[in-house]
């Protein structure tokens, strides 16, 4: 089985500065998809999806640009400003740039805006329209209080497919499940929304981490979303932070242990190839 990576990010910092990382942290450093693609392909991943990291608007032609020379990368979730009142051209814009046929889905850094429904204005509801109406996905980087906008949106928008990246960064170093998994219950009980098993060990406790500890959520995530409607995605390379690329797909693989192959090739191969039209 060949095996897709449903997210991951690259940065150069001599392009621009990541604010996000702090000063001394081992990933304020240049990561490319040359990298990554040793490392990749060594644990059997032939697709990708590359994902926006910061809200500018230069990153995103820059990733399509990536996309177009390199094999690896099957698609692209980008950025630009929902609340543009030009939004719907610039979608169109953006699909017609050198390896604009690579434009997946779009996100925005939810979890960093103080409403926690932002996802709710009038303003973004419009953009969410167009980005469905261009024939793309939106991806969900939220904080679990997030996570009842998130159902409500959905709701509002049935012609768009919502995924849920990192389970909403579920609490896993408290040992906590509620509200998160009532929450996600909700969410998941929509059927235009999607999810991946992605980033949960950046939530563990860093000094000390185990697979188990992850496995209250992953399990959670199974019940409710199933396989068919879930997603691997490595966060490489946020997730170096703790474990190196092989040793995330090894975890992951040991939490989905007891699905049957069909359900496993949906998990890690088939949702991302239908939901992101790779």
């Amino acid at each position: 089985m060949t095996l897709v990576d449903a997210h991951h990010h690259v940065w150069d910092l001599a392009v621009r500065d990541q604010d996000w990382i702090p000063e001394h942290s081992p990933l304020r450093r240049n990561f490319t998809v040359t990298d990554l693609e040793p490392e990749a392909r060594a644990a059997g991943v032939d697709r990708t999806v590359l994902v926006q990291t910061i809200t500018v608007p230069e990153e995103t032609p820059e990733f399509l640009a990536l996309a177009a020379t390199h094999d690896l990368i099957a698609g692209v979730v980008g950025w630009t400003d929902l609340t543009r009142p030009d939004i719907a051209d610039e979608l169109a814009r953006l699909s017609e740039l050198p390896g604009g046929s690579y434009l997946k889905g779009i996100r925005h850094q939810v979890q960093a805006e103080p409403d926690p429904d932002w996802l709710l204005r009038p303003d973004v509801h419009r953009g969410l329209t167009a980005v469905a109406e261009a024939g793309l996905v939106y991806d969900l980087v939220v904080l679990p209080r997030q996570l009842p906008a998130c159902t409500k949106a959905a709701a509002t928008l049935p012609q768009l497919t919502f995924v849920l990246d990192h389970l909403g960064k579920p609490p896993i170093a408290s040992g906590t499940l509620t509200p998160w998994s009532s929450d996600l219950r909700a969410l998941a009980a929509l059927p235009n929304t999607v999810a991946k098993l992605s980033g949960l060990i950046t939530e563990a406790d860093p000094a000390s981490w185990a697979t188990d500890d992850l496995r209250p959520y992953t399990d959670t995530a199974l019940e409710t979303f199933g396989p068919d409607r879930l997603m691997f995605g490595s966060d490489w390379p946020v997730c170096t932070e703790r474990a190196s690329y092989a040793e995330v797909l090894v975890a992951t693989q040991e939490l989905t242990g007891g699905l049957d192959p069909a359900e496993r090739t949906q998990l890690f191969e088939a949702t991302a190839t239908r939901v992101y039209d790779l």
